[in-house]
């Protein structure tokens, strides 16, 4: 690791095979905590290259726990997180409102490491039980619309620097692996982005793939469709920037996009608005995010869509899918 250390700290880069292989020695205890740090701050001094995201991802996919849910057309909706904007959990509200709406949803998220809140530890609240069991999960899409793979059920590796990332405290080069590592590789992904270049760098490999996509990056600095200034997309058809007045939707001050305190704050928020007790604005977040994720996968267009999921959560079915989830 020492040799890794003082190459990149030369300011050089790795090849992708030397990217997965220090990831595989990551995952053989090879490295301590002190060298993971340090590993980490360098890439919060520059993005990784192409090559290097492809590498690390690979290494994470190959020493994962795999899933078989390729029958399913399902979607991932997954920030990188990291844009310290401290919001509500946007894109967890949203999986819910797109499987209220018959689409299928498979998503992938953890514990809060940047943030204050991630997906896991408001499910955990809810005292949702994790699972990696295939047969489990698939019930749940069948019945529900939606299953959660819970990161380090599937990814030991990630589970070995949990420490290190929450002591950090600041994004670090696992934020921008994560949209990477849904091990059901989803056939679908809304992804959000708090960093114009890191989009670029995902809209290069995912032209690689044969997914269907909207890498989406609020020109303001959140990773997810914000409504507080103009968007910057990335799909398979290419690039594009709207204003939330595309959509006849008025910009939300930041203001209204605030999160709690801690879990308990945050998951109180997530009830409220997937009770359709939200804020007109956290409605119109959520919702606005939820018609992207359902324009990848019916042919309705994102005003269309913007307008079912407003209905969606207005009419309850929103908060019937939750308790369904939890209950199944």
């Amino acid at each position: 690791m020492k040799d890794i250390l003082n190459y990149l700290f030369e300011h050089k880069t790795l090849s992708k095979e030397d990217a997965q292989n220090v990831l595989i020695s990551l995952y053989q205890d090879k490295f301590n905590h002190n060298q993971i740090a340090a590993i980490s701050a360098i890439y919060n001094m520059r993005f990784p290259t192409l090559d290097e995201i492809k590498g690390f991802s690979q290494a994470l996919i190959e020493l994962s726990i795999k899933l078989n849910l390729k029958e399913y057309n399902a979607i991932d909706i997954v920030g990188t997180g990291g844009d310290n904007k401290n919001t509500f959990n946007i894109s967890t509200l949203s999986c819910f409102i797109v499987a209220s709406l018959g689409e299928k949803v498979i998503k992938h998220g953890s514990y809060s490491s940047s943030s204050v809140t991630g997906s896991s530890n408001i499910f955990e609240i809810l005292q949702y039980k994790f699972t990696s069991k295939e047969e489990k999960l698939k019930k749940q899409l069948e019945k529900v619309g939606i299953c959660y793979l819970h990161s380090h059920l599937f990814h030991p590796t990630l589970k070995k620097v949990t420490d290190v990332r929450k002591n950090l405290g600041i994004k670090t080069f696992f934020n921008m692996l994560g949209p990477l590592l849904n091990t059901s590789n989803t056939k679908n992904q809304l992804l959000g982005v708090s960093d114009l270049e890191l989009a670029r760098l995902y809209y290069y490999l995912y032209q690689e793939t044969d997914k269907n996509y909207s890498i989406v990056h609020s020109l303001d600095g959140y990773d997810e469709i914000s409504l507080t200034s103009d968007l910057k997309c990335y799909d398979n058809q290419g690039e594009h920037i709207f204003s939330p007045e595309d959509f006849g939707i008025k910009k939300i001050n930041p203001l209204e996009l605030k999160g709690g305190k801690n879990n308990i704050e945050n998951t109180r928020i997530f009830l409220d608005i997937i009770s359709g007790n939200g804020t007109v604005y956290q409605n119109d977040v959520v919702s606005i995010n939820a018609s992207f994720a359902l324009s990848i996968l019916n042919e309705c267009s994102i005003t269309t869509n913007y307008y079912k999921a407003q209905e969606a959560l207005k009419s309850g079915k929103v908060k019937k899918i939750l308790k369904k989830f939890l209950e199944t």
